[in-house]
C-alpha cells in the first residue's frame, strides 16, 4: 500500500479537499532511464487558478526533488535525445514558449521566440531540428471583410463547425512548423507543414504531442490531421496519419482507405514499423479503437488487435521492438497489456480493483519494467513501476499525507441481473464506517459519454467517495452503451437512448435498493451529459423511485439538441436527423421533454453558457417545465464554463449546491 491508515486521524472526505490534492500528470523518462520527471499542480482557491511545477525522481534510489519550480508554470516536458537538457513551454516571459533545463549547470535558457507563442514541440531524433506548433490565423472577421464597419463584432458563417465544446472559432489554425534547433536566428529555416492549408494539427481541441511523431532518421515528420472544414468537419471523423517528407516538402495521406478516426502515430525505434490508432466505421466516435500496424518497407498495415475484444485507449513500444504495451477497459476497469510480435499473442498485464491511465516506456535492460499512472475510486492518479509480471511499485508520495488523513468508504463490486436478463457489473459505494444496521439514503449514477466507462476513476466532480463521505450509498452502474464489456453492449444505445439503457439503470437502483440498510424512500438520480439526459428521461419515467433530481449539463429536447450541437457525426451516428420519417419515431419515444407532464420530484438543473456539445438552451428548457408545473427546482447557471466545471471556486460551488440540494430532499 502507499501509505498507512492512521485511523484515530482520519475524517470524512469534504469538497475542499479535491483541492488539495497534487494532481500527477505528463511524466517522461530520461534517454538513461536513470530519472523520471513529472508535473504535479496545485490549486489557489485565492487565486482561483492552478499552477505547475515539475518535479525529478531517481528511480532507482527514490531521490525526489523540484526540477522545475512553479513561477515557470511548465507544461509539455521532453528530453532532448542526449539526455543532457530538459525542454518544456513555459510563459515565463509572456507568451508560451521553448524553455529547456541544463541538467549539468542546473541552469535554464529560453529557446524560442516565435510570434505568439508555441503549444507544442519535438526535438528531432538527430538534435538537429525542432516540431513546434503554432496558431496560424487564415479566416477573415466580418470587420476585416468588411472595413467599412471596424466596431462590428458579427460573424459572417458559411459552415458548421463555427464553435466547437467550449469556444467559437478564433479564426486560426493549429498548425506545425520544423525549424532548426540552436541557432540564434530561426526565422529563415522554419518550415509551415500545412502551408495555406485551412486545417487543424493536431487536431482540435483536444490533439496534442501525442499525435505526431518524427521518423527515427529526422527526416519525415508524420501527424495526425481531419482534412476537412466547416459542414464536411462536423459531419465525418475522417481523421489521417500524414507523412511530410522535409526533402521534397511533398504529404502523403497514409490512412485513406480508412473512412474513420486515425490517430496518434508511433514509431518503434529502428523505424521500420509505425502503429497508430484506428476506429474503423465512419462517423462512429465510439468504435472499437484498434491498433495499426504498418511495414513501412512494404507499406502494408495490418490490425494487431483484430481478435481482441476491446477497445484500445493508448499504447507504446518496447525498446527490444518485441512487444507493444497498451491500456484497454475490461469489466469496468482500465489494464495494461501486452501484445507479442513474435507469436501473435495479447496477454493482460495487470489485474486488479483500479485504473491504469497511461503508460511511459523506459530503456529495456536486465530488469525490464513501464512507468504507469494508476488510480482508483479511493486514490487519485499516481506513478508506479510495473515489472513484466505484473508487479508494482509506488515511485511517489506527494499526496499520502494528505490521504491519509481521509477516511475511505469500501468500494464493492456488484452483478446485477438487468431486464432482459444480461448481467451488468454495478459499483457500490458506501459511507465510511458503512453501519448495515442503519439505513443510508441511496444516489444512483449515472454516466455520460454516452459510452465512457463507469471504471475505477478518480473524479474530481462527480467523486464517488466524496458523495458516500456525506452519508450517501453509490450506485453506479455500467448500463448498456459502455465499453469494456465487448462490441454488442458498447453498440447497444445507437437510437435507442431512452431504451435498454434506461431500463439497466432502473435495474441497478432496484436492485440494490432491496438490501435492507437502503432507505427506499430516499432515492435520487444524478449525473452529467447523457446522464443529465438520463435524469431528464427517469423524471418522466421513475414511477415514483426517486425524491429528488440533479442534472447537469443534459440533453432535455432531443429535436432543438440535434438543431444547435456542433459535431453532427456524433448526432447523426447515434440518432439521425430529426426531419427523416424514419427517425421520428426515435425522437417521440426518446426525448426526456415528452414527458414532463409526469413529472412530479424536485429537480436541480445546472447547465454553463460555453457548453456548445450541449447547449445552455437545453437546461433553459427544463427548468421552465419544472417551474410551470410547480414542481422545487432550482438552476445553478456558469457563464463562464464549458461543458464541464473546472475553475477552482466554480467546482466548489457546484458541490456545495449539489449537496445542499441532496440534503434537502434526501435527509
Amino acid at each position: 500500500m502507499l501509505f498507512t491508515l492512521s485511523l484515530t486521524a482520519q475524517k470524512p472526505m469534504q469538497p475542499a479537499d479535491l483541492f488539495k490534492i497534487q494532481r500527477i500528470g505528463g511524466q517522461i523518462s530520461s534517454p538513461s532511464g536513470e530519472y523520471l520527471v513529472f508535473l504535479v499542480t496545485l490549486y489557489d482557491m485565492e487565486a482561483n487558478k492552478g499552477i505547475r511545477r515539475a518535479e525529478i525522481l531517481n528511480i532507482k534510489t527514490g531521490e525526489q526533488s523540484t526540477i522545475i519550480p512553479e513561477e515557470y508554470n511548465p507544461s509539455e516536458l521532453a528530453f532532448r535525445p542526449d539526455g543532457k537538457k530538459l525542454g518544456f513551454i513555459s510563459g515565463k516571459e509572456g507568451s508560451d514558449q521553448l524553455w529547456e533545463y541544463d541538467m549539468e549547470t542546473k541552469t535554464f535558457g529560453n529557446v524560442t521566440g516565435l510570434e505568439g507563442g508555441i503549444h507544442l514541440f519535438q526535438y528531432d531524433p538527430t538534435g538537429k531540428k525542432l516540431l513546434v506548433g503554432r496558431r496560424i490565423k487564415m479566416d477573415e472577421k466580418a470587420n476585416e471583410k468588411y472595413p467599412q464597419y471596424p466596431k462590428t463584432e458579427a460573424r459572417i458563417i458559411d459552415g458548421l463547425m463555427y464553435r466547437h465544446w467550449n469556444a467559437w472559432s478564433d479564426y486560426s489554425y493549429n498548425h506545425l512548423f520544423v525549424m532548426d534547433y540552436g541557432q540564434d536566428d530561426v526565422s529563415s529555416s522554419i518550415v509551415d507543414l500545412l502551408e495555406g492549408e485551412r486545417f487543424h494539427a493536431p487536431t482540435m481541441p483536444f490533439g496534442g504531442v501525442e499525435e505526431v511523431c518524427w521518423s527515427p532518421d529526422g527526416k519525415k515528420v508524420y501527424y495526425t490531421c481531419k482534412k476537412l472544414h466547416g459542414t464536411q468537419f462536423a459531419i465525418s471523423t475522417n481523421t489521417n496519419i500524414y507523412e511530410y517528407d522535409l526533402s521534397s516538402k511533398k504529404t502523403k495521406n497514409l490512412t485513406e482507405d480508412n473512412l474513420g478516426y486515425d490517430k496518434a502515430p508511433a514509431f518503434n525505434e529502428s523505424g521500420s514499423q509505425l502503429a497508430w490508432l484506428s476506429m474503423e466505421r465512419a462517423g462512429y466516435e465510439a468504435d472499437k479503437n484498434r491498433i495499426m500496424v504498418m511495414d513501412m518497407k512494404k507499406r502494408k498495415v495490418r490490425d494487431i488487435t483484430e481478435n481482441f475484444k476491446y477497445s484500445v485507449d493508448g499504447f507504446v513500444w518496447s525498446g527490444d521492438e518485441k512487444e507493444i504495451y497498451f491500456l484497454a477497459t475490461i469489466d469496468g476497469t482500465e489494464q495494461i497489456f501486452i501484445y507479442n510480435f513474435k507469436d501473435e499473442s495479447i496477454r493482460q498485464l495487470t489485474k486488479g480493483v483500479h485504473n491504469y491511465t497511461s503508460i511511459t516506456p523506459t530503456p529495456r535492460g536486465k530488469a525490464p519494467y513501464l512507468i504507469a499512472t494508476k488510480m482508483s475510486m479511493s486514490h487519485p492518479i499516481a506513478l508506479y513501476k510495473v515489472d513484466m509480471e505484473g508487479n508494482e511499485t509506488a515511485l511517489e508520495t506527494n499526496n499520502n499525507e494528505l490521504l491519509a488523513g481521509i477516511s475511505m468508504g469500501k468500494v464493492e463490486k456488484r452483478m446485477v441481473k438487468t431486464t432482459d436478463d444480461k448481467d451488468m457489473l454495478t459499483w457500490v459505494i458506501y459511507p465510511p464506517n458503512f453501519d448495515p444496521n442503519k439505513k443510508y439514503p441511496t444516489l444512483l449514477y449515472c454516466q455520460g459519454g454516452p459510452q465512457s466507462p463507469v471504471s475505477q476513476f478518480f473524479s474530481y466532480r462527480w467523486n464517488f467517495q466524496l458523495m458516500a463521505a456525506q452519508g450517501y450509498i453509490v450506485v453506479a452502474p455500467n448500463r448498456r452503451g459502455l465499453p469494456g464489456f465487448g462490441k454488442e453492449w458498447n453498440d447497444a444505445i445507437g437510437h435507442d437512448y431512452g431504451g435498454q439503457a434506461m431500463q439497466d439503470l432502473l435495474s441497478a437502483i432496484d436492485d440494490v435498493a432491496k438490501e435492507s440498510y437502503v432507505d427506499k424512500e430516499r432515492l435520487g438520480a444524478v449525473g452529467a451529459s447523457f446522464g443529465g439526459y438520463s435524469v431528464y428521461w427517469l423524471a418522466g419515467n421513475h414511477n415514483n423511485r426517486f425524491k429528488a433530481f440533479i442534472s447537469h449539463c443534459g440533453m432535455f429536447n432531443m429535436e432543438s439538441w440535434y438543431g444547435s450541437t456542433e459535431e453532427m457525426f456524433f448526432a447523426n451516428y447515434d440518432n439521425g436527423p430529426y426531419w427523416k420519417p424514419e427517425n421520428k419515431e426515435n425522437y417521440k419515444k426518446h426525448s426526456p421533454h415528452q414527458y414532463v407532464d409526469k413529472w412530479n420530484t424536485p429537480i436541480l438543473i445546472i447547465h454553463n453558457e460555453k457548453d456548445y456539445r450541449v447547449p445552455l438552451s437545453e437546461g433553459m428548457q427544463a427548468f421552465t417545465a419544472a417551474q410551470e408545473r410547480m414542481i422545487p427546482s432550482k438552476f445553478l447557471y456558469f457563464p463562464d464554463e464549458g461543458h464541464w466545471v473546472n475553475k477552482p471556486q466554480n467546482a466548489l460551488l457546484w458541490q456545495t449546491v449539489f449537496f445542499e440540494w441532496l440534503d434537502q430532499w434526501l435527509k
